[in-house]
């Protein structure tokens, strides 16, 4: 018996434990239907992945991306006695689903929505919304922080293709730059979907501008680099998240920059995830490890015991996309967009190169 009692004792005070106890539900919101259901599968992937590895246990719920999501969401999340709630690809669903979810205590993590207005509402009315996601205003910081670290003593240009969010991107950088003491030597909006663009490459030729930030999506990005190069003007473009779309006919210029979000299957925080998923026939792409590390952090915040929002609000937390930490506007503290280079037909990492 006296043998037997410190292994029973010792047994007691581990299962005790906030960061033993398993047992968690995790409710996974995400399309099951329709063009959106090969993204709702990678969410539902990489979170049950990381739920299992923990003990814990995921509860699916489909989302609708409509106006029938309605408050049904909500219910079957609090009828699931959920402990939080991952996913949200959609705005519908998340901002009907949040009072009903504050009023239980019951955190939810977008991984794609992005809307700034629904965020200010959450932090008004102390809803315990987070957000994975890039915010609204991250791809501008990142584009001005870049430009004023490398482009300080270089003439540049900003140009656009008219479009809402290209010119609304262009203008924010134009005018946080400006604050700052830097005015871009050319400022244009361009015709975009042209098969070349030889006119506006030398345009920006007369205006000494080396560097150009284009706010312009992948195809007319190719162009620009294209015609710049049989010009032999020597012009470094950058870009912003609309380079990472697929251009299967127009090759792109090696060196051409973008801030966008990795590959983070590629990255050494994600390696190891994603070869254990690679064996269980899983491919790490897209919202897979995002939905992993929602997982996990929420887990290591439970772990932490009291009330979850607050821990997840007051902690960093170790995932498969890197340190996962978030400020008092509940966004990631830090900026999860990256400079990105064109090398040998991807974009990867500009520091790795």
């Amino acid at each position: 018996m006296k043998t037997a009692l410190p292994c029973l004792l010792g047994a007691l005070v581990l299962a005790a434990s906030p960061a033993a106890a398993a047992g968690l539900t995790f409710a996974v919101i995400a399309p099951k239907d329709g063009p959106l259901a090969i993204l709702g599968q990678q969410v539902r992937d990489g979170a049950r992945f990381a739920a299992e590895a923990n003990g814990d246990t995921v509860v699916e719920i489909a989302e609708a991306c409509d106006e029938t999501d309605g408050e049904s969401i909500a219910k079957e999340i609090l009828a699931a006695d959920a402990t939080a709630a991952v996913g949200f690809l959609c705005t519908e669903g998340l901002a009907s689903a949040l009072p009903a979810l504050a009023e239980a205590k019951v955190p939810a993590i977008t991984l794609s929505v992005r809307s700034g207005i629904l965020m200010e509402d959450a932090l008004k009315r102390k809803w315990p919304l987070f957000r994975l996601a890039p915010g609204p205003k991250a791809e501008a910081d990142k584009a001005v922080e870049i430009i004023t670290r490398h482009w300080k003593s270089e003439p540049f240009a900003l140009i656009d293709d008219g479009t809402i969010h290209a010119r609304e991107l262009v203008e924010a950088v134009r005018l946080r730059l400006e604050d700052v003491g830097m005015k871009a030597a050319f400022v244009d909006t361009f015709r975009p979907a042209q098969e070349q663009q030889l006119s506006l490459v030398r345009r920006l030729a007369k205006t000494g501008a080396t560097r150009v930030f284009v706010g312009g999506d992948r195809t007319d990005a190719a162009i620009i680099a294209r015609d710049a190069k049989a010009e032999k003007l020597p012009l470094a473009l950058l870009g912003g998240e609309a380079l990472m779309g697929a251009d299967p006919l127009v090759p792109m210029t090696d060196g051409v920059e973008a801030i966008a979000l990795p590959d983070y299957q590629a990255l050494p925080e994600g390696e190891a995830t994603a070869a254990a998923m690679k064996e269980k026939g899983i491919v790490a792409e897209g919202y897979v490890l995002p939905a992993h590390a929602a997982v996990t952090a929420l887990a290591a915040a439970a772990a932490k015991g009291g009330d979850l929002a607050e821990a997840l609000a007051g902690g960093s937390f170790a995932t498969s996309i890197g340190p996962v930490a978030f400020g008092a506007d509940h966004e990631r503290s830090e900026n999860p967009y990256r400079l990105l280079v064109w090398r040998a037909g991807a974009f990867v990492p500009a520091e790795s190169q």
